[in-house]
């Protein structure tokens, strides 16, 4: 059955997108269907596996506004076995205003994605940095939660804020959503404030933490101006290693759901 993992934190700049992008490269690699979902309106996504966003015809904001089915908007993405992309516009903006006036409006996602879950092993939804109608979207959607982590002070405080958020989900939409666990981003193991705020993650919210961290490289900035992650752009550096193995942790845990 699919498993369908949502990357959230409505702070921006934690590397949800390159979280995301990593991991469905890493699953593609080890022969897993997958569909990564761009639910941000800024399209990072989308401009980082090649794909122009203002070239697109179809987008997921036709899937919201007007109701067309997300197996026609799906792009193959160039070069990658295994690997589709469900992408975005700036147009999605325009879909929150629409999503706010539907009945079940946080459901929406989950029913376009579940016309497809026969086709993928995985689905992996990028976030917005917000936590407005679409990240709800993309929560009520998923199966388990993965939360991408920069170890300093604003970031950390806006787990706090998603774990409430979370909680209104499971009681008002999603009751089986799970938090797989935290992410450690631009990691700096060197500095004694980083470490502190990946511990203090850990024993506060009680969340488990994956390892590897991802450690800070000038490799994450040059992947996307090449339409590529840093699996493809920089294949054995730490950081394309450590989301390598993350996709074998997640992997290793899979269980039936439906």
């Amino acid at each position: 059955m699919v498993r369908v993992l949502a990357v959230a934190n409505q702070k921006g700049g934690v590397a949800k997108t390159t979280t995301v992008h990593a991991l469905g490269f890493a699953f593609a690699e080890m022969g897993r269907r997958t569909l990564l979902v761009d639910l941000d309106p800024q399209a990072c996504l989308t401009y980082s596996m090649g794909i122009d966003p203002d070239s697109l015809e179809w987008s997921l904001h036709d899937v919201f506004v007007r109701k067309t089915k997300a197996a026609d908007v799906r792009r193959t993405v160039p070069g990658v076995e295994g690997l589709d992309l469900l992408p975005s516009t700036i147009d999605l903006a325009g879909s929150e205003v629409h999503l706010l006036t539907r009945t079940g409006r946080e459901h929406v996602l989950a029913s376009a994605l579940a016309m497809m879950h026969d086709d993928y092993d995985v689905i992996i939804v990028d976030c917005p940095p917000s936590l407005g109608v679409l990240t709800i979207n993309g929560l009520t959607a998923a199966h388990e939660v993965l939360i991408p982590l920069q170890c300093e002070a604003l970031s950390h405080r806006g787990v706090g804020q998603l774990l409430e958020t979370i909680d209104d989900v499971r009681m008002f939409a999603n009751s089986e959503l799970e938090v797989r666990g935290v992410i450690a981003t631009m990691y700096d193991e060197r500095t004694r404030h980083g470490r502190a705020v990946l511990e203090d993650v850990k024993t506060r919210y009680g969340l488990p933490v994956l390892d590897p961290p991802v450690r800070k490289s000038i490799r994450f900035a040059e992947a996307p101006a090449r339409g590529m992650c840093i699996l493809q752009h920089a294949s054995s550096s730490q950081g394309a290693l450590a989301y390598r193995e993350i996709a074998h942790v997640l992997d290793g845990d899979r269980r039936p759901v439906s």
